[in-house]
């Protein structure tokens, strides 16, 4: 892939302009540009898988940070939702198992819901499901997780990854094996892993939340014998979650020979790149799932109120997405929550960032 990439900067190979093929020769002479001559070293330069690896990993890193981010604040929702209880994010809970991400979701929730109504009332129930009593613990794992993957692609993008290696100073050269994306490869798998199981225990919340527990209707409507309500947002959530597994079993473990025997154990971190890629995205779709359910249970809990941010937060995405009242396409409005999600620092800035680093 980075050959074809690479081929138009020489004059040579394919590109796509205005939705039609060219020659790239042909295209270069009619922006009268002059195709570029490569040095020394530059040609492996320009295909080395790594480079490929670590742009990636730069992008899935924001994404994820801000993804992790995001299902921090809708879990919370869930929570009010779900009538949950604040006890388990107590700051002494934390403190005698001091993993700084579990601390860092604890602390988020207790203020993200300082002020709310349902979170405040007398509560029937002593303890919440996993997937409510336990966010901590997993979503504040996969944050643990990406500050890990930040140190090696940071790493990375800071390092001399081609072959051989020239020192000038030592006048040596020396042939190494920098080119290698095994760190890039691991710890694209370790994001894949963290990832996916952010999407997979927001998918069981969902499942909570449509399933007539608590005061909630069956499937968050009204008349849910005759409307199908959010039955099938949490199919889609469910199999998304499916294949997500899929994708986050490690590319890494896997090598090919090639090159006669040369190269004969290579990282395949490209390929995890690419998996991951589809993975965060579909945790993207799997969280803003859980906002559409999130946001339909929080009607049913009316005249309560969550927490001001909350409600300021709901108030935003109402805006594009309303309140179901009967069965009707919700394509439309799975799509509308993702693009809501992706515009969120647009959209609401100035009610998280303020308060909370993005990350």
């Amino acid at each position: 892939p980075l050959a074809h990439l690479a081929l138009p900067l020489l004059g040579k190979g394919k590109v796509v302009h205005n939705n039609k093929e060219y020659e790239a020769a042909t295209l270069l002479e009619e922006f009268n540009w002059q195709p570029i001559t490569l040095e020394a070293k530059e040609g492996l330069a320009l295909l080395n898988g790594t480079q490929f690896m670590s742009s990636y990993g730069v992008y899935l890193l924001l994404m994820s940070h801000k993804t992790s981010y995001l299902a921090d604040i809708i879990a919370s929702i869930s929570l009010d939702a779900f009538d949950g209880r604040l006890d388990p994010f107590h700051d002494l809970v934390h403190a005698v198992r001091p993993h700084p991400g579990q601390r860092k979701v604890a602390r988020r929730f207790n203020e993200f819901l300082k002020g709310s109504e349902l979170i405040e009332r007398e509560k029937e129930h002593v303890q919440d499901p996993y997937s409510f009593r336990c966010i901590p613990q997993v979503h504040g794992a996969t944050k643990d997780t990406l500050d890990f993957v930040e140190k090696v692609i940071l790493t990375e993008i800071n390092s001399v990854t081609d072959n051989p290696n020239i020192f000038h100073e030592e006048d040596l050269i020396i042939s190494g094996g920098n080119f290698h994306g095994q760190p890039l490869a691991l710890a694209l798998d370790y994001l894949k892993i963290a990832m996916a199981e952010v999407g997979n225990i927001s998918e069981r919340r969902v499942f909570q939340l449509v399933s007539g527990l608590r005061g909630l209707p069956a499937f968050l409507v009204d008349n849910p014998g005759l409307n199908s309500g959010f039955m099938i947002p949490q199919y889609t959530a469910a199999s998304i979650v499916s294949a997500n597994k899929q994708l986050a079993t490690p590319a890494s473990v896997d090598s090919i020979v090639s090159s006669n025997g040369q190269e004969d154990h290579v990282s395949m971190g490209a390929n995890a790149a690419t998996q991951a890629y589809t993975l965060v995205k579909n945790v993207e779709r799997v969280i803003a799932i859980e906002l559409m359910n999130a946001s339909q249970a929080i009607e049913f809990r009316r005249p309560l109120k969550t927490s001001p941010l909350l409600e300021s937060f709901l108030e935003q995405y109402r805006k594009v997405v309303p309140f179901i009242k009967v069965d009707e396409v919700l394509h439309d409005d799975i799509q509308a929550s993702i693009q809501f999600l992706q515009d969120v620092d647009i959209e609401i800035e100035e009610l998280f960032l303020n308060h909370y680093d993005l990350k």
